[in-house]
Protein backbone atom coordinates (compact mmCIF):
# COMPACT_ATOMS: atom_id res chain seq x y z
CA UNK A 1 0.00 0.00 0.00
CA UNK A 2 2.88 2.89 0.68
CA UNK A 3 4.54 1.90 -2.99
CA UNK A 4 0.74 2.73 -4.16
CA UNK A 5 0.69 5.87 -1.69
CA UNK A 6 3.95 6.63 -3.15
CA UNK A 7 3.33 6.62 -7.03
CA UNK A 8 0.50 9.00 -6.30
CA UNK A 9 2.42 11.46 -4.97
CA UNK A 10 5.29 11.30 -7.46
CA UNK A 11 2.84 11.66 -10.16
CA UNK A 12 1.29 14.74 -8.03
CA UNK A 13 4.70 16.12 -7.21
CA UNK A 14 5.32 15.33 -11.48
CA UNK A 15 2.32 17.11 -12.58
CA UNK A 16 2.88 19.92 -9.85
CA UNK A 17 6.21 20.50 -12.07
CA UNK A 18 4.74 20.55 -15.83
CA UNK A 19 1.80 22.97 -14.14
CA UNK A 20 4.12 25.27 -13.27
CA UNK A 21 6.40 25.62 -16.34
CA UNK A 22 2.97 25.11 -18.51
CA UNK A 23 1.20 27.90 -16.58
CA UNK A 24 2.80 30.76 -18.14
CA UNK A 25 2.78 29.05 -21.11
CA UNK A 26 -0.99 28.71 -21.65
CA UNK A 27 -1.08 32.76 -21.23
CA UNK A 28 1.79 33.69 -23.87
CA UNK A 29 0.04 30.62 -26.13
CA UNK A 30 -3.11 29.23 -25.00
CA UNK A 31 -4.58 32.80 -25.23
CA UNK A 32 -1.81 35.44 -27.10
CA UNK A 33 -1.47 32.59 -29.75
CA UNK A 34 2.37 33.25 -29.94
CA UNK A 35 4.44 30.40 -30.58
CA UNK A 36 7.24 31.03 -27.62
CA UNK A 37 10.15 29.05 -28.07
CA UNK A 38 11.79 31.10 -25.81
CA UNK A 39 10.05 30.30 -22.72
CA UNK A 40 12.27 27.60 -21.98
CA UNK A 41 15.39 30.71 -21.12
CA UNK A 42 12.43 32.52 -18.92
CA UNK A 43 12.48 29.36 -16.47
CA UNK A 44 16.77 29.64 -17.27
CA UNK A 45 16.49 33.33 -15.64
CA UNK A 46 14.56 32.20 -12.94
CA UNK A 47 16.69 29.38 -12.18
CA UNK A 48 19.88 31.60 -12.55
CA UNK A 49 18.26 34.47 -10.32
CA UNK A 50 18.03 31.68 -7.34
CA UNK A 51 21.52 31.13 -7.74
CA UNK A 52 22.77 34.35 -7.35
CA UNK A 53 20.62 35.15 -4.75
CA UNK A 54 21.78 32.50 -3.09
CA UNK A 55 24.91 33.50 -3.75
CA UNK A 56 23.98 36.90 -2.04
CA UNK A 57 22.86 35.64 0.73
CA UNK A 58 25.82 33.38 1.58
CA UNK A 59 28.15 36.58 0.96
CA UNK A 60 26.49 39.88 2.68
CA UNK A 61 24.41 38.42 4.93
CA UNK A 62 24.11 36.94 8.29
CA UNK A 63 24.70 33.04 8.57
CA UNK A 64 20.99 32.90 9.84
CA UNK A 65 19.54 34.91 7.46
CA UNK A 66 20.24 31.92 4.91
CA UNK A 67 16.36 30.50 5.18
CA UNK A 68 15.00 33.33 3.35
CA UNK A 69 16.90 33.57 0.61
CA UNK A 70 14.67 30.89 -1.50
CA UNK A 71 11.24 33.59 -0.68
CA UNK A 72 13.15 36.53 -1.96
CA UNK A 73 14.33 34.54 -4.94
CA UNK A 74 10.61 33.82 -5.66
CA UNK A 75 9.45 37.27 -5.98
CA UNK A 76 12.62 38.71 -7.85
CA UNK A 77 12.57 35.72 -10.31
CA UNK A 78 9.46 36.67 -11.23
CA UNK A 79 10.20 40.59 -11.51
CA UNK A 80 13.14 39.98 -13.72
CA UNK A 81 12.01 37.22 -16.18
CA UNK A 82 8.63 39.47 -16.49
CA UNK A 83 10.85 42.33 -16.88
CA UNK A 84 12.77 40.40 -19.99
CA UNK A 85 9.55 39.56 -21.77
CA UNK A 86 8.44 42.83 -21.14
CA UNK A 87 11.16 44.31 -22.93
CA UNK A 88 10.84 41.01 -25.77
CA UNK A 89 7.26 42.08 -26.09
CA UNK A 90 8.09 45.63 -26.71
CA UNK A 91 10.59 45.13 -29.14
CA UNK A 92 9.85 42.04 -31.28
CA UNK A 93 6.54 40.27 -30.51
CA UNK A 94 4.41 42.79 -30.96
CA UNK A 95 5.45 43.04 -34.96
CA UNK A 96 4.36 39.40 -34.94
CA UNK A 97 0.90 39.09 -33.83
CA UNK A 98 -0.75 36.40 -36.64
CA UNK A 99 2.58 35.54 -37.92
CA UNK A 100 2.84 31.83 -35.93
CA UNK A 101 6.01 30.84 -38.28
CA UNK A 102 7.49 34.13 -37.77
CA UNK A 103 6.96 34.46 -33.98
CA UNK A 104 8.21 30.57 -33.62
CA UNK A 105 11.54 31.54 -35.95
CA UNK A 106 11.99 34.92 -34.14
CA UNK A 107 11.43 33.21 -30.28
CA UNK A 108 13.80 30.26 -31.01
CA UNK A 109 16.51 33.07 -32.62
CA UNK A 110 16.04 34.79 -29.08
CA UNK A 111 16.09 31.30 -27.32
CA UNK A 112 19.82 30.91 -28.92
CA UNK A 113 21.20 34.17 -27.69
CA UNK A 114 20.19 34.06 -24.20
CA UNK A 115 21.57 30.28 -23.61
CA UNK A 116 24.55 31.00 -24.77
CA UNK A 117 24.67 34.72 -22.68
CA UNK A 118 23.74 32.14 -20.02
CA UNK A 119 27.06 30.18 -20.58
CA UNK A 120 28.85 33.08 -21.37
CA UNK A 121 28.53 34.84 -18.06
CA UNK A 122 27.98 31.46 -15.61
CA UNK A 123 29.51 28.78 -17.88
CA UNK A 124 28.68 25.72 -19.50
CA UNK A 125 28.86 23.22 -16.33
CA UNK A 126 25.97 23.12 -14.46
CA UNK A 127 25.52 24.28 -10.71
CA UNK A 128 23.66 23.50 -7.96
CA UNK A 129 21.46 25.43 -5.94
CA UNK A 130 21.46 23.91 -1.75
CA UNK A 131 17.77 24.77 -0.32
CA UNK A 132 17.39 26.57 2.82
CA UNK A 133 17.28 24.08 5.57
CA UNK A 134 13.17 24.56 6.25
CA UNK A 135 13.08 22.25 3.01
CA UNK A 136 15.34 19.64 3.84
CA UNK A 137 13.89 16.42 5.08
CA UNK A 138 10.73 14.98 4.67
CA UNK A 139 7.10 13.77 6.10
CA UNK A 140 7.15 10.92 7.37
CA UNK A 141 3.40 8.75 6.67
CA UNK A 142 4.70 5.27 7.26
CA UNK A 143 8.35 3.79 7.35
CA UNK A 144 8.87 3.05 3.93
CA UNK A 145 6.67 6.59 2.84
CA UNK A 146 8.54 9.85 3.37
CA UNK A 147 7.32 12.81 1.11
CA UNK A 148 9.85 15.08 0.71
CA UNK A 149 9.44 18.78 1.70
CA UNK A 150 10.56 20.00 -1.43
CA UNK A 151 8.06 17.94 -3.06
CA UNK A 152 5.22 19.12 -0.96
CA UNK A 153 6.43 22.85 -1.58
CA UNK A 154 6.31 22.76 -5.21
CA UNK A 155 2.82 21.45 -5.01
CA UNK A 156 1.57 24.30 -2.90
CA UNK A 157 3.43 26.74 -5.34
CA UNK A 158 1.92 25.84 -8.08
CA UNK A 159 -1.69 25.67 -6.18
CA UNK A 160 -0.86 29.27 -5.29
CA UNK A 161 -0.11 30.05 -8.68
CA UNK A 162 -2.98 28.80 -10.00
CA UNK A 163 -5.49 30.50 -7.32
CA UNK A 164 -3.66 33.66 -8.23
CA UNK A 165 -3.45 33.71 -12.16
CA UNK A 166 -7.45 32.12 -11.44
CA UNK A 167 -8.38 35.43 -9.73
CA UNK A 168 -6.49 37.74 -11.71
CA UNK A 169 -7.65 36.46 -15.20
CA UNK A 170 -11.45 36.39 -13.52
CA UNK A 171 -11.27 38.88 -11.55
CA UNK A 172 -9.23 41.79 -11.86
CA UNK A 173 -10.15 44.47 -14.53
CA UNK A 174 -6.93 44.21 -16.08
CA UNK A 175 -7.31 40.26 -16.28
CA UNK A 176 -11.04 41.09 -17.69
CA UNK A 177 -9.12 43.58 -19.94
CA UNK A 178 -6.90 40.32 -21.17
CA UNK A 179 -9.65 38.09 -21.95
CA UNK A 180 -11.80 40.69 -24.01
CA UNK A 181 -8.65 41.47 -26.30
CA UNK A 182 -8.30 37.49 -26.67
CA UNK A 183 -11.51 36.83 -27.41
CA UNK A 184 -11.80 40.11 -29.76
CA UNK A 185 -9.50 42.55 -30.49
CA UNK A 186 -11.06 44.75 -32.75
CA UNK A 187 -13.89 45.10 -30.30
CA UNK A 188 -12.24 45.16 -27.85
CA UNK A 189 -10.55 48.41 -29.24
CA UNK A 190 -13.76 49.72 -30.21
CA UNK A 191 -14.43 50.31 -26.45
CA UNK A 192 -11.49 51.64 -25.49
CA UNK A 193 -9.03 48.94 -24.42
CA UNK A 194 -5.62 49.58 -25.43
CA UNK A 195 -4.56 46.06 -26.72
CA UNK A 196 -1.04 46.60 -26.56
CA UNK A 197 -1.18 47.51 -23.36
CA UNK A 198 -3.10 44.58 -22.72
CA UNK A 199 -0.33 42.24 -25.00
CA UNK A 200 2.41 43.57 -22.81
CA UNK A 201 0.76 42.89 -19.48
CA UNK A 202 -0.16 39.17 -20.56
CA UNK A 203 3.18 38.58 -21.83
CA UNK A 204 4.71 39.85 -18.80
CA UNK A 205 2.72 37.67 -16.64
CA UNK A 206 3.32 34.56 -18.67
CA UNK A 207 7.39 35.46 -18.92
CA UNK A 208 7.18 35.80 -14.92
CA UNK A 209 5.30 32.86 -14.38
CA UNK A 210 8.14 31.27 -16.05
CA UNK A 211 10.56 32.32 -13.99
CA UNK A 212 8.82 31.23 -10.71
CA UNK A 213 8.54 27.74 -12.33
CA UNK A 214 12.59 28.04 -12.76
CA UNK A 215 13.00 29.14 -9.24
CA UNK A 216 10.85 25.98 -8.15
CA UNK A 217 13.07 23.59 -10.40
CA UNK A 218 16.18 24.67 -8.71
CA UNK A 219 14.82 22.87 -5.48
CA UNK A 220 14.95 19.43 -8.04
CA UNK A 221 18.59 19.17 -9.28
CA UNK A 222 21.36 21.16 -11.02
CA UNK A 223 20.63 23.94 -13.31
CA UNK A 224 22.28 25.12 -16.17
CA UNK A 225 22.42 27.04 -20.02
CA UNK A 226 19.91 24.76 -20.97
CA UNK A 227 17.58 23.32 -17.95
CA UNK A 228 14.54 24.95 -19.87
CA UNK A 229 14.64 23.27 -23.32
CA UNK A 230 14.36 19.77 -21.45
CA UNK A 231 10.72 20.79 -20.38
CA UNK A 232 9.53 22.69 -23.39
CA UNK A 233 7.93 20.33 -25.33
CA UNK A 234 5.94 18.77 -22.40
CA UNK A 235 4.81 22.40 -21.46
CA UNK A 236 3.36 22.88 -25.14
CA UNK A 237 1.90 19.30 -24.89
CA UNK A 238 0.33 19.92 -21.50
CA UNK A 239 -1.58 23.16 -22.90
CA UNK A 240 -2.18 21.43 -26.32
CA UNK A 241 -3.89 19.02 -24.61
CA UNK A 242 -5.72 20.40 -21.87
CA UNK A 243 -7.15 22.98 -24.71
CA UNK A 244 -6.09 25.88 -26.10
CA UNK A 245 -6.39 29.22 -23.99
CA UNK A 246 -8.34 27.31 -20.78
CA UNK A 247 -6.68 27.65 -17.13
CA UNK A 248 -8.85 24.75 -16.25
CA UNK A 249 -7.57 22.72 -19.36
CA UNK A 250 -4.05 23.66 -18.19
CA UNK A 251 -4.13 21.64 -15.03
CA UNK A 252 -6.32 18.83 -16.39
CA UNK A 253 -3.46 18.46 -18.83
CA UNK A 254 -0.59 18.27 -16.27
CA UNK A 255 -2.53 16.29 -14.01
CA UNK A 256 -3.26 13.36 -17.02
CA UNK A 257 0.41 13.86 -18.42
CA UNK A 258 2.33 13.61 -14.99
CA UNK A 259 -0.10 10.91 -13.18
CA UNK A 260 -0.03 9.03 -17.10
CA UNK A 261 3.67 9.36 -17.02
CA UNK A 262 4.69 8.11 -13.36
CA UNK A 263 2.40 4.62 -13.83
CA UNK A 264 3.72 3.95 -17.27
CA UNK A 265 7.63 4.48 -16.15
CA UNK A 266 6.83 2.21 -12.89
CA UNK A 267 6.47 -0.91 -15.36
CA UNK A 268 8.94 0.48 -17.94
CA UNK A 269 11.47 2.93 -18.58
CA UNK A 270 11.56 7.01 -18.47
CA UNK A 271 12.14 6.87 -21.60
CA UNK A 272 9.96 4.49 -22.66
CA UNK A 273 7.16 5.88 -20.87
CA UNK A 274 7.46 9.41 -21.69
CA UNK A 275 7.40 7.61 -25.65
CA UNK A 276 4.16 5.86 -24.68
CA UNK A 277 2.62 9.22 -22.99
CA UNK A 278 3.28 11.30 -26.26
CA UNK A 279 1.87 8.73 -28.50
CA UNK A 280 -1.50 7.74 -25.92
CA UNK A 281 -1.57 12.20 -26.33
CA UNK A 282 -0.89 12.72 -30.11
CA UNK A 283 -4.41 9.42 -30.49
CA UNK A 284 -5.74 11.26 -27.82
CA UNK A 285 -5.77 14.87 -29.68
CA UNK A 286 -6.92 12.61 -32.75
CA UNK A 287 -10.02 11.77 -31.22
CA UNK A 288 -10.68 15.20 -29.76
CA UNK A 289 -8.19 18.36 -31.72
CA UNK A 290 -9.68 21.17 -29.67
CA UNK A 291 -8.08 19.64 -26.13
CA UNK A 292 -9.68 18.23 -22.72
CA UNK A 293 -11.23 21.36 -21.95
CA UNK A 294 -13.22 23.68 -25.18
CA UNK A 295 -14.78 27.00 -25.39
CA UNK A 296 -18.56 27.11 -25.75
CA UNK A 297 -19.45 29.59 -29.16
CA UNK A 298 -22.22 30.49 -30.72
CA UNK A 299 -19.91 31.76 -33.86
CA UNK A 300 -19.84 29.95 -36.88
CA UNK A 301 -16.43 28.96 -38.23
Amino acid sequence: MSILWLQVFNGLSLSSVLLLIALGLAITFGLMNVINMAHGEFIMIGAYTTFMIQRAFQAYLPADAFGYYFAASLLLAFLLAGAVGWLMEILLIRFLYGRPLDSLLATWGVSLVLQQLARTIFGAPNVAVKAPAWLDGGLALAPDLILPYKRLFIIGLACLCILAVFLFIYRTRSGRNIQAVMQNRQMASCLGISTQRVDTVAFSLGSGLAGVAGCALTLIGPIGPSIGTYYIVDAFMVVVLGGIGKLAGTVFGALGIGAAGTVIEYGTSATIGKVIVFTLIIAFLQWRPSGLVTTKSRALD
